[in-house]
């Protein structure tokens, strides 16, 4: 215990109170204009009050603090140019939300493909196009590689038989003679085949089909005993066939005129889904912005009248 006090008495005369310096105080007014001065000032008012002047190493001090506050100024600097740049990047962010397409909901989805079965949008023709007039289907396209102009079902009509079509179904009528019997026919409908004829002759029909069918939904008839009527379905309810069976002469589908629904039939919802459809499929065939585009460009312009701050100059929108 006596060693211990003895080493606490020493440690107690060795701590000796901090002295107080005496502070000066600086006045003095900067120019911008004149920073060099000002400097000039600080650095003889040092002098005067302190023994700094009188070191060896006063200029690497100095130097070391100028460098010191060089690098600092420049840190902040670029702490400024990165928050402005993250703004900027925000922003941009920002419209790109805003111009983003709006959602479809999986009901309006199942409508619109529904009406699409049913009703074929309008194609926009050329006046040469309006000015034809459908022949019987016999005539042969020279510019389409021999394609022949559809007749008035959308079809064509051979020697021995017709056919016609729409999205959905394709119709076959083959003429028989007169007081023909239901018994004397013969009628096989496949799911990639069809053999037409009656029997005891060689087949009007009996080739390969464009597309396949649903055998459970195609079947025959005699009509009035004078002519056979098949109907077949499409499997494939979303494009028109370029002709019944292989081997025969195509058709020109770009000169397809499908039937369309009556619009007044449908209701509100309905039929202004078809006609956006409608107008749509226009715009399209004419190189204009849909009705989808046209509204995110009016958004666009609304958010840039809003924001005239902003520079779009360098923007790249979708």
């Amino acid at each position: 215990m006596a060693i211990l006090s003895e080493y606490e008495e020493e440690d107690q005369k060795k701590v000796a109170p901090p002295a107080t310096s005496a502070r000066k105080t600086f006045n003095a007014a900067l120019d911008p204009s004149d920073p060099l001065g000002f400097l000039e000032k600080v650095f003889e008012f040092v002098a005067r009050e302190s023994d700094l002047f009188k070191s060896d190493s006063l200029v690497n001090d100095v130097n070391a603090v100028v460098r010191m506050v060089k690098d600092k100024v420049e840190t902040e600097d670029k702490k400024r140019k990165e928050v402005k740049i993250e703004g900027n990047g925000k922003a941009d962010k920002k419209i790109k939300e805003e111009v983003a397409p709006l959602p479809v909901k999986k009901e309006e989805m199942k409508k619109e493909k529904k009406i699409k079965e049913e009703v074929a949008p309008l194609p926009v023709k050329k006046e040469e196009e309006v000015k034809e007039e459908k022949g019987s289907g016999s005539e042969v396209d020279g510019e389409n590689n021999g394609r022949r102009a559809p007749n008035k079902h959308n079809g064509l009509d051979m020697e021995k038989y017709s056919w016609g079509q729409s999205l959905s179904e394709v119709t076959i009528t083959v003429p028989v003679p007169a007081g023909t019997k239901s018994r004397f026919i013969t009628c096989e409908i496949k799911k990639n085949h069809v053999k037409v004829g009656l029997k005891g002759q060689p087949p009007v029909i009996d080739g390969e089909l464009f597309q396949p069918v649903k055998v459970d939904d195609c079947f025959w008839s005699l009509e009035d005993q004078k002519s056979i009527s098949i109907l077949l379905t499409k499997q494939n309810q979303m494009e028109w066939w370029k002709y019944l069976v292989k081997g025969e002469p195509e058709v020109d589908t770009q000169k397809v005129e499908p039937e369309n629904s009556r619009l007044a039939d449908l209701d509100p919802e309905t039929r202004s889904t078809v006609e956006k459809m409608m107008f749509d499929q226009r715009q399209k065939q004419m190189g204009r912005p849909t009705s989808d585009e046209m509204q995110k460009q009016e958004i666009l312009k609304k958010f840039m009248a809003e924001h005239p701050e902003m520079d779009f100059s360098r923007a790249k929108i979708n």
